[in-house]
């Protein structure tokens, strides 16, 4: 808790002053496992979110009562950005979500390698990516995280920890490897293809017909030896650029999400793949394991040895 601590920069606020800015809690904004999320304006203007822990005594030293205070963005979660846009082309917004896409693998880079002490976040999905009103990414929510030295490459964990549908093998069975930051990177690919569309349920092959197979992610890797571009890039008429971009995008979830640890870049590689050529990547071989795609649930598997008291200001991609 003290190592923590010594990594956020806090400000202390009492419980009066809390429910001042919030008006006694009148808006509620989300909810969450960890509680609810209301909206506030601090005396200076600024907007925040207050996060009222469900479970003080397990975040806090001292009290019974625990709130979060942070920045408030405009744009709400990265699901909600893609909800919302469903009906817009995809022209319109599919280099508006490189951008975002980017600034969220920049920011896991920061946290595994710019932050004193490793940081591994372990449940990234688009529900903890937050747009500010530029669109920005920030990484949210990280009542899973832990931490290890940067010499480490593998964490001891006794649990599995994250949301379904984006969680790494090695964390559900260590017959794929140890689990370590490598494991945000495979999150972070299943990301991408989701926010691309990717994992469409109307577009990959129902596994449980009897008169199919294949599984994800088998059909991508064969419209990309097939060259069939209309599932991979929607029916809209894109741009060459705009169909390279989507093409960079799935190659490199694709590399993210290698069945094993070893074979997966790490988050540093990642935002050079992003930002390079395309002509740069190849297509990685197919994992040896196929993990069948399961519904995704909001609830998280926690463990009661993660010494988190606070989620850690947003980090910035």
């Amino acid at each position: 808790r003290k190592t923590l601590k010594a990594l956020t920069l806090l400000k202390h606020y009492h419980y009066n002053e809390v429910k001042r800015f919030t008006n006694s809690f009148a808006c509620v904004v989300g909810k969450g496992g960890f509680g609810i999320v209301y909206k506030g304006n601090l005396p200076d203007g600024r907007k925040v979110a207050v996060k009222v822990l469900k479970d003080s005594k397990r975040f806090c030293y001292e009290g019974s009562k625990r709130m979060i205070v942070y920045e408030f963005l405009e744009n709400g979660s990265l699901d909600q950005f893609i909800s919302t846009n469903a009906a817009s082309s995809i022209a319109e917004w599919r280099r508006t979500l490189y951008d975002i896409l980017l600034g969220v693998a920049r920011g896991l880079e920061y946290l595994h390698y710019g932050c004193k002490t490793r940081i591994v976040h372990f449940d990234i999905k688009p529900q903890n990516v937050l747009l500010d009103c530029n669109l920005c990414p920030k990484v949210s929510d990280f009542g899973l995280a832990k931490l290890c030295e940067k010499k480490e490459s593998i964490m001891s964990l006794l649990d599995t920890r994250g949301t379904v549908g984006y969680i790494a093998p090695e964390m559900i069975s260590r017959v794929y490897g140890g689990v370590s930051h490598k494991s945000d990177v495979y999150s972070y690919g299943m990301l991408v293809l989701e926010m691309i569309g990717a994992t469409n349920k109307d577009t990959v092959e129902n596994p449980t017909s009897n008169t199919s197979s294949i599984y994800f992610p088998d059909w991508i890797y064969n419209d990309l030896e097939n060259e069939q571009q209309s599932r991979l890039y929607g029916d809209d008429d894109l741009t060459k650029e705009e169909e390279e971009i989507t093409k960079k995008m799935i190659l490199v979830a694709l590399w993210c999400i290698q069945s094993y640890p070893s074979n997966r870049p790490c988050m540093k590689r990642v935002v050079e793949m992003m930002e390079g050529s395309l002509d740069a990547l190849e297509v990685p071989p197919r994992p040896v394991f196929q993990v069948p795609i399961a519904p995704l649930q909001e609830s998280s598997t926690l463990s009661g040895d993660i010494p988190v008291y606070i989620d850690f200001n947003w980090w910035k991609g």
